[in-house]
């Protein structure tokens, strides 16, 4: 009780102190279990495509009004008011809009309060961070409850969009919203994007229907489609002289590694991955290795963000579920990168996945080591 009532006054003392930012700009938030960044990104370059002056917040990094810093905070949603302040500066550059990745973790500690949404739009909901919320269904509260705050929004008007394919999509819907919008993967797409795969179908989907509810026409949102080369971190291409494809993903539940490997396209695939992370979501380890085990003709385990847990017993747990000669172990990770691209030939994919855009490798007793895989791809290339 002592803490929720501390994160409350947090959110509410930032709130009054930077005078209720959010009241003059027309926010859109996204939650969900994947593709939040994507969508935040494609939603912000349609404002943008429009002429709108936005703030952005997500997990890659955090902008105002074009202005971008990357997110070092290794929070998607980042608290003790954060937020209000990163508005409040939105508002003082002129800002007319705002996108918002909004998390579980964020709205366990109301970080969502005080923040009326225009628009919320809810991706999917999967088993995710279930040690931190102790069940999947205290997660998926969690995701609830930012659409709850949604609901009592002084707004007018809001949309809800969801996702119409997603198991919890009556929950959300049942809310007290007059406009609802579902969105399918198998809704007509009438855009040219260079994205791959069918998540970033839906994720287009969905941006443009939130898009649309603030008034960006059909034109302006076709136009930002097309421009749009996607984030770094998310199915990032890695240019290179070899004749391979090398992307670097977050991909870090079973479902979101599969629809990478996916998006890949056809021909052999070496894979770098680690796990969730040292202390969290054990259960995901198994999963993630057979994933890889299905799309994979090379497998090479490596460190992720062990914390206080031994990154080789992380290891061990995703082996286990593998044949033994089926995967190498290569603890550090820029060996196991180098190992994987030398190791590639013309034509063949180069998977490295689980960090994205994280800056940091965490490690025991809150160490951390700088960090961004795509730099060290660049890096590793060039001394081949």
């Amino acid at each position: 009780m002592m803490r929720s009532l501390y994160h409350y006054l947090f959110a509410l003392g930032g709130a009054l102190w930077y005078r209720f930012p959010a009241s003059r700009l027309a926010v859109i938030g996204v939650t969900g279990t994947k593709g939040k960044s994507t969508v935040v990104e494609l939603i912000a370059a349609m404002l943008a495509e429009a002429g709108k002056q936005s703030v952005v917040s997500s997990t890659v990094h955090f902008s105002v009004g074009g202005k971008d810093e990357r997110n070092l905070t290794k929070m998607s949603m980042p608290g003790r008011a954060f937020m209000q302040r990163l508005l409040a500066r939105g508002l003082a550059d002129g800002c007319t809009h705002a996108v918002i990745e909004m998390t579980s973790e964020g709205a366990r500690q109301y970080r969502h309060r005080f923040i009326p949404l225009d628009v919320l739009v809810v991706t999917n909901i999967a088993p995710e961070h279930i040690e931190s919320h102790g069940s999947y269904e205290n997660y998926r509260a969690s995701k609830i409850n930012i659409a709850r705050e949604f609901a009592r929004s002084s707004k007018q008007p809001r949309t809800l969009i969801v996702n119409r394919n997603d198991k919890e999509k009556e929950k959300f819907l049942a809310l007290p919203i007059p406009n609802k919008v579902e969105v399918s993967i198998d809704d007509p797409f009438p855009y040219s994007t260079a994205l791959p795969g069918a998540m970033n179908r839906f994720n287009i989907l969905a941006a443009a229907a939130a898009a649309r509810a603030v008034g960006i026409t059909d034109e302006q949102i076709a136009r930002a489609v097309e421009k749009f080369r996607g984030m770094r971190g998310r199915m990032e291409s890695i240019e290179n002289k070899r004749g391979i494809r090398i992307y670097v993903d977050y991909a870090h539940t079973a479902d979101s590694l599969a629809a990478a490997y996916e998006a890949a396209g056809a021909g052999r695939t070496i894979c770098v991955l680690g796990s969730c992370g040292g202390g969290r979501d054990r259960w995901k380890r198994p999963l993630m290795a057979r994933v890889a085990h299905e799309h994979c003709e090379k497998i090479i385990f490596t460190n992720e963000d062990p914390y206080d847990e031994d990154p080789e017993a992380i290891i061990a747990e995703m082996a286990a579920a593998l044949p033994k000669d089926s995967y190498r172990s290569i603890i550090d990770r820029r060996e196991a990168i180098r190992t994987a691209l030398a190791e590639a030939q013309g034509g063949d994919t180069v998977m490295i996945t689980g960090k994205g855009t994280d800056p940091f490798i965490m490690g025991p007793k809150g160490s951390k080591i700088p960090w961004d895989d795509a730099g060290v791809v660049r890096e590793e290339l060039k001394k081949l």
